[in-house]
């Protein structure tokens, strides 16, 4: 066999069998061999950040890894924003990105970056990157990235292209990684703080967040006293609706969280970050945290949390303690003019059991994700673990690859849903079943708020030009119609509520456009900003 033939015989005896890909010139060798093979899946997507994003998406909900084919150093520079966030998250995922070959690198020392340097890019965003040195290393290497992978690893394989030619040994079976269990120290200081009689929050991140180990934490909450908290932006996946534990996330904007976590006075961690604000502001503190307020990570997300908790659950005898459940919200649809509000009412009442709802909805998500939560019994995304925006579409799109009979709902804002429009066009290839929820208001409205945090003036018209999408607006009906996905548009509370319901009935994918007003209780915590500078 030849590399190419060795790197996929290994991929696929590891169950890696899923490739998004945006190939160039340095993969033809690759792109041939895939094609002469059933065991692999290829999904053409148009930009980069669309591949990265895409396997982040499949890897959240398979919980085990896609791999990504990528072209030379520019070609993973596109997708390097989406990879982060699939790196903080800790999502399964592999990348393969081809290079020039070995021997012609040095001829062109002035494309470096293209070809020469790809393995010290990758590495900012990777936990594990590797160039193969030889054919048979190639095989190797894909083993070794399989196994990596699944205990939550981004791993990034270069291939020279002549490695991909050039004769080779079959692959070495790839050998399982367990991850490394919490210490017993660890786990006995948590039982004290739970057991201290002091206001505490349980902090759950990455695989906490759904399954038994969300179960177990929920038990253990519950036999404590100790509130169920969440990180900011649900890393892997969340486990909500009717039925699911009682989880609150910490809040996003510095203000609502420092008021949310005022009065605690110790947080642990499991598998979750602190508390720290996104980004710095002048005068405010790093914590979102009150000063004083003991922070301890029991288990770290390299850990097999669900085992540390389990732990934790029989040294507190929590086994059998009555978890509390969100209850099924009782509503009726909304009527009048379109708001975040009437948004989530619909959401609640048509959202079908065993959905995956993907969340990046800017400004009005927090009062259409509130609600939600009385949905039926469904998983939650949120694609903003590493920051980037963007990644709304690519990860539904990947969802909805590795969860074919679950109907994946995206709600969306504009001017982040405009970083990945070429999402569209591979939903409508691959008919994914997807309806994308997508919030119509002009304008980067969360930079408004951000803005109002350090100006001393009035906003004036070059200031608001950076923030307006409106000039031209963008159609989003005609632009997901030119791109393969059926779509429509709705002003009306009525209209949405019959249109997602359609939506909801058929198979995807969908669109529908929505008009919305920015939320009052945005408006209210803009005022509050700027007076309080």
């Amino acid at each position: 066999m030849n590399g190419a033939q060795s790197l996929f015989a290994a991929l696929v005896e590891a169950g890696v069998t899923t490739c998004f890909a945006n190939p160039g010139t340095s993969e033809m060798q690759l792109v041939y061999e895939m094609g002469l093979s059933d065991a692999v899946r290829p999904i053409l997507c148009l930009q980069e950040d669309v591949v990265t994003g895409a396997a982040d998406g499949y890897g959240r909900m398979k919980g085990a890894p896609a791999f990504t084919l990528l072209h030379v150093g520019s070609g993973f520079a596109n997708g390097m924003a989406m990879m982060h966030n699939a790196a903080r998250a800790n999502t399964p995922l592999v990348n393969v990105v081809g290079a020039n070959a070995s021997y012609h690198q040095p001829n062109y020392p002035e494309h470096e970056f293209v070809n020469g340097r790809i393995v010290d890019i990758a590495r900012v965003v990777s936990h594990w990157a590797q160039e193969a040195r030889s054919a048979s290393e190639l095989g190797a290497l894909g083993a070794e990235a399989a196994a990596l992978a699944r205990t939550g690893r981004v791993c990034t394989i270069i291939a020279p292209t002549n490695r991909h030619w050039e004769a080779a040994n079959p692959p070495p079976a790839a050998q399982a990684r367990p991850r490394p269990e919490a210490a017993a120290e660890a786990i006995d200081h948590a039982r004290r703080l739970l057991t201290n009689g002091r206001k505490t929050g349980l902090v759950l991140g990455n695989t906490a967040q759904h399954g038994d180990a969300l179960e177990t934490a929920a038990r253990i909450a519950a036999k404590s006293g100790a509130a169920l908290l969440g990180e900011t932006f649900a890393s892997s996946r969340l486990a909500r609706g009717e039925g699911a534990p009682l989880l609150t996330p910490i809040p996003y904007e510095f203000e609502m969280a420092a008021r949310f976590l005022k009065d605690f006075e110790q947080l642990v961690f499991v598998g979750a970050l602190q508390p720290v604000a996104t980004f710095a502001y002048r005068g405010k503190p790093a914590l979102k945290s009150p000063p004083g307020c003991e922070l301890f990570e029991m288990a770290p997300v390299e850990q097999d949390l669900a085992d540390a908790l389990d732990r934790l659950a029989r040294a507190l005898g929590a086994e059998g303690a009555d978890v509390p459940r969100q209850a099924r919200a009782s509503l009726t649809p909304a009527s009048g003019p379109l708001t975040a509000a009437a948004i989530g009412v619909s959401l609640t009442l048509l959202l079908p059991e065993n959905a995956i709802l993907v969340d990046e909805a800017a400004t009005n998500g927090p009062e259409i994700m509130a609600a939600a939560r009385g949905a039926r019994r469904h998983d939650y995304l949120n694609p903003l673990n590493g920051g980037a925006i963007g990644g709304g579409m690519p990860l539904a799109l990947g969802a909805a690859i590795a969860c074919p009979d679950r109907k994946v709902v995206l709600v969306q804002a504009d001017g982040s849903g405009l970083y990945s429009l070429p999402a569209l066009w591979t939903m409508a290839r691959e008919k994914a079943d997807v309806v994308i929820v997508l919030l119509r208001n002009d304008r980067y409205n969360i930079l408004g708020l951000e803005l109002a945090r350090v100006r001393e003036k009035d906003m004036n018209a070059r200031m608001e030009s950076m923030l307006s999408l409106a000039n031209p607006a963008v159609d989003w009906v005609a632009t997901a119609s030119g791109l393969g996905v059926r779509a429509d548009r709705a002003e009306t509370a009525e209209a949405f509520h019959a249109l997602l319901a359609t939506a909801l009935a058929e198979p995807g994918p969908r669109l529908i456009e929505c008009v919305v007003p920015v939320p009052e209780a945005w408006r209210k915590l803009e005022a509050m900003v700027r007076d309080s500078r």
